[in-house]
Order: C-alpha cells, then structure tokens, then sequence
C-alpha cells in the first residue's frame, strides 16, 4: 500500500459516484463572516445547539463550515437539497444518512485539523479518514507507551529522536482512519497494528492480533499540503481514488 498523490479539482457538474471509485473531499474551514452565516442556515436545529456550545469563535466557525459542507457535498450524490439530509449516530458517534431520508446508500467520513477538512466518500463499503496537523509532541514515545501496542512502541524506541513525531502521527492517522471506518472509536487504538517508519510503505499489519483480518481492508497515506498527515482506510481492494476540491 502506498502514499496516494492528491490531484484537487472542481467536482464535474455531472458527478457519479460508481461502486469501484473513492471520493475525496478538500476543504478550507477558515472562511468569511457572510460565508459561514450562509453556511449556518443549512444546519439542522440540533446541529446549531451543538454549533453554539463552543467556547472559541474559531472552533463555532470551523464546526459550522465543516458541517455544512458534509452536508452540501452529500446534497451533490443525492440530488436534494443540503437542509434535506437528516443524520444518525452510532454508539460512539459516527455519523451515517439516515435511511428516512434518502434510499441510496452512501457511506462517509470526515476528519479536520487547523482549518482544513477532509471528506471521504464511497457506496457500499466501510470507510475512514483521518487528518492531522503535525506540531511540537515532545511526548510522543509516552503516547505511543500508552496508545499504542507493544510491538508499536518497540519500533517507535529504535527510531531517532528526529523521526519520532512523523511516526507517531502516521501511527495515530493510520490507526483512527481505521477505527472510524468500524465505528469503534478511539477505545481499540492498541487493536490495531500499523505501520510507523516513514520510509516504508502504508500497511495495516494486523486487527486484534490477526493479520488475516488486516488483508480485507485497503489503507493509504494521502499526499496533503506540508505540515498535514492524512490517512484512509476502505474496506476491500479494486478501487480508485478522485480528490475533488470544495468551491
């Protein structure tokens, strides 16, 4: 598996979605006033409670730009309105279409990080992504002692102090785009065993000790601008990817 170069473009005006391709979503969160006023009116009730529960300003906007933007994305595949959509949450909070609301089956993820937001988009199979801005983790080795498996922490001790933080974010990326296409959260984070150095190449070595489990599933690094890690995860292989750019 590999890392995946990013070509953004504008989405065609004709936008199909077939069963062997992966979409993915890039958007600026760090927008004008007038732009997230507008934005904000296409939230449902309860996502502007959640909108106004934020202490920073730039955390409100950010949510309702991130928000907003899942929800005109998704509009785009259905062929309604981005104010239609209604959502459900799994035990652990991921989001998925409500089935009241459309009869196509699309299944999504998204992830940001320092005002940009990344969304994934495929039909009938699992997915996950996860974004991270790269800054100082002076504590990385203890992170990865505490988050991380045995075997993980071994490979993270040998490395030089230079290439911990690079490996630990490949670790935590590669790891959550996997639990977040499961549903199962950040509880199962030592479950599942990936790759860390940053020479090699993107693998997922193995889910609860099982490297046959890991083989089911696709897992790539994505290509993102400089100071950014992003990775994906897909249920099953034979797909390819289109990296669309938000207008």
């Amino acid at each position: 598996m590999t890392a995946l170069e990013c070509w953004w473009h504008p989405p065609p005006t004709d936008l199909t979605l077939s069963s062997d391709e992966v979409h993915v979503w890039r958007a600026d969160l760090d927008l004008p006033a007038w732009q997230i006023e507008r934005l904000a009116q296409t939230l449902s009730e309860d996502e502007q409670h959640r909108a106004n529960r934020f202490y920073f300003e730039r955390d409100k906007t950010h949510f309702i730009a991130g928000r907003a933007n899942l929800r005109t994305i998704l509009s785009r595949y259905l062929d309604l309105e981005p104010a239609q959509l209604q959502f459900s949450y799994g035990s652990r909070g991921k989001p998925s279409l409500d089935s009241t609301s459309t009869s196509r089956a699309l299944c999504f993820n998204l992830s940001h990080s320092n005002g940009l937001a990344l969304y994934a988009v495929t039909s009938d199979r699992s997915i996950g992504i996860d974004l991270e801005y790269i800054r100082p983790l002076p504590n990385a080795l203890e992170l990865a002692k505490r988050f991380f498996s045995p075997r993980e922490y071994a490979v993270m001790s040998s490395l030089p102090p230079d290439q911990l933080q690079e490996a630990f974010f490949n670790g935590w990326t590669r790891k959550e785009a996997y639990l977040k296409a499961t549903g199962l959260g950040l509880a199962g984070l030592e479950q599942v065993e990936v790759s860390l150095i940053p020479s090699e190449p993107v693998a997922l070595l193995s889910i609860q000790g099982d490297p046959k489990a890991a083989e089911c599933w696709s897992m790539h690094q994505l290509k993102l601008a400089p100071g950014f890690v992003a990775a994906l995860a897909v249920e099953g292989h034979g797909w390819h990817l289109d990296c669309l750019a938000v207008v």
